[in-house]
């Protein structure tokens, strides 16, 4: 990066540092601590439900996966509205009239206190390990950077997050939140903006989405359906509204936004104006990647976009490396001098020649492709980087090859900023946790005592995720990783909370077992690979209803004892 760049980096960073300690002050107890003293305006809830959802997983992972799979990512969140209104029917008003400080004290309340510390250790360990990936995530561009070693880069970003977050709890995190998000959508539409500027001369707008369409990345509906298939129409509306249904409604990262809202008219429309505004976001985003890649077809990109990995991989091996690189350079100038004549010939009506190059422009994208697949497989194997992924970099190469000095530092810092919103938003919720639900404090305790109390689980929660981060880099595509691992408990953990709202006569007991079978249950689907894992939600939730039915039904059936 140039000076320009980490004048803008540290300037935006520290900036952000000193708002959320500014904005944290006089905090006073568990109330103001955890829950901000539930004074947030509905535009507050609105941007720290986003942010807290959209880490720098989001911008980083989304369009590197719009590069390489296309766009039906986007299907993923074609439940989310429907999952917004139920949670405002339904969740919102129970929440709001028990005046809880976690989502899980309501079911100490409806059932016991075994089956409130079961659905909240697993709310603790699922989000205890998705917020150490995204810690991670950030911790990726340090190490691109600058050369770093990953796992000192994974101690700095999650240290220097935990300097507002400890200090000003709640309060800080959802303004900070508020000011991350805006510079974040911000700065992505310039991004956006400048991937098509810097396109060919007399190639439009048009003329890009037409490439991408017919390289398979504007596959934004996917109608087959396949069990296996991770993104389609019926993964997305079905799994995806149980996944929102159970993230957005019982995982205490999400229900602690709203529920630091002023009153419930706010909480409500923090949400339903989230179910609104999602997709259009995530559709744009993964628009950026698809973008990217037609950029990248009348210019030539790396083979491999891990730049520590690759330049280690062509020092080590350069004969080798040389003739893939020569092998690339003659298979792309094929490639863009096809993309230039499929321009042309659509601004000439000349189907049957642009019919002839479509399909030269294929065969070579897909030599092309088999191209980068074998560099990728041999740099896995010969562990030339402890990240084996590829998806996950290839943002941010476009951003540091390709965007001018300033622009590359800010936009370095919006994806740390956006990794901020999420994780500290997390750590407050998983504080809030095993504060009030595993530990349990008493009305004995004294503001003061609380507040410690508070900033110890912070603390504690926050070392634990730089623990985990430590061991992300082994999963992959980040932003599929947190869905799979969200998916293994929020079917279970949403079942337990239908149970309660629907079917009132099942007790503490029934609940508490049919928790831990379907919970194991989920688990042996996904390691025998029997469904895509949004369906594991669908599992969880239905299982355990259909188990607490059958239970009570049978209970009913037997003659009461005289």
């Amino acid at each position: 990066m140039s000076v320009t760049d980490w004048i803008v980096l540290l300037i935006t960073l520290a900036a952000m540092i000193s708002y959320g300690l500014y904005k944290g002050k006089g905090q006073s107890g568990a109330s103001s601590y955890l829950l901000a003293d539930k004074k947030m305006p509905w535009y507050v809830v609105l941007l720290g439900v986003m942010a807290t959802q959209a880490s720098a997983i989001t911008f980083l992972s989304a369009p590197g996966l719009a590069y390489t799979d296309g766009m039906r990512f986007v299907q993923n969140y074609f439940g989310l509205p429907i999952a917004m209104v139920v949670i405002c029917v339904t969740f919102i008003p129970v929440f709001s009239k028990l005046n809880v400080y976690t989502a899980y004290q309501y079911l100490e309340q409806r059932f016991d206190r075994k089956t409130r510390l079961l659905t909240s250790f697993l709310f603790l360990l699922s989000r205890g390990l998705s917020t150490g990936i995204s810690i991670y995530a950030p911790a990726i561009i340090l190490s691109c950077m600058l050369g770093w070693n990953i796992y000192v880069a994974n101690i700095i970003m999650g240290g220097l997050l935990m300097i507002y977050t400890w200090s000003g709890g709640a309060k800080a995190v959802a303004h900070t939140q508020k000011l991350q998000l805006l510079i974040i959508l911000a700065s992505m539409a310039i991004a956006g903006f400048l991937v098509v500027y810097k396109l060919p001369h007399g190639v439009s707008i048009n003329d890009a989405l037409y490439l991408a369409g017919k390289s398979g990345k504007l596959n934004v509906i996917t109608t087959d359906f396949d069990w296996h298939d991770k993104y389609n129409i019926w993964s997305g509306v079905i799994g995806g509204f149980f996944l929102s249904l159970s993230y957005f409604g019982t995982d205490n990262s999400q229900v602690g936004r709203y529920i630091s809202a002023k009153d419930t008219r706010s909480s409500r429309l923090g949400l339903l104006l989230n179910g609104l505004v999602k997709i259009p976001m995530q559709f744009m985003i993964l628009l950026i990647g698809a973008l990217v890649f037609v950029f990248y077809s009348f210019q030539p990109a790396s083979l491999y976009f891990n730049t520590a990995a690759y330049n280690n991989y062509r020092q080590q091996e350069p004969q080798k490396a040389n003739a893939e690189h020569t092998r690339y350079l003659q298979l792309h100038q094929q490639y863009e001098q096809q993309a230039t004549r499929i321009t042309w010939e659509r601004k000439e009506n000349n189907h049957t020649a642009l019919a002839s190059s479509l399909k030269s422009f294929n065969i070579t994208q897909l030599q092309i492709q088999q191209l980068r697949d074998s560099v990728s497989r041999y740099i896995s194997t010969k562990k030339y980087s402890p990240d084996n992924s590829d998806t996950n970099y290839i943002f941010l190469y476009f951003v540091t090859n390709s965007l001018p000095a300033g622009l590359v530092g800010l936009l370095f810092a919006v994806i740390i900023l956006a990794s901020w919103g999420s994780i500290s938003a997390a750590l407050n919720s998983l504080a809030a946790s095993s504060l009030m639900d595993i530990q349990l404090i008493d009305g004995n305790k004294t503001s003061k005592s609380e507040l410690q109390l508070g900033r110890i689980h912070t603390l504690a929660w926050g070392l634990f995720c730089i623990g985990v981060a430590m061991f992300a880099t082994k999963m992959g595509s980040l932003i599929e990783a947190v869905n799979i691992l969200g998916s293994l408990f929020y079917g279970t953990i949403l079942g337990i909370f239908l149970v309660a709202f629907y079917m009132k006569p099942v007790t503490g007991k029934t609940v508490f077992t049919a928790a831990v079978i379907t919970e194991a249950v989920v688990v042996i689907v996904y390691i025998c690979n029997i469904v895509s894992f949004l369906w594991l939600n669908v599992i969880g939730a239905l299982l355990m209803m259909l188990f607490c039915f059958l239970v009570h039904f049978r209970a009913c059936l037997q003659p009461a004892k005289k």
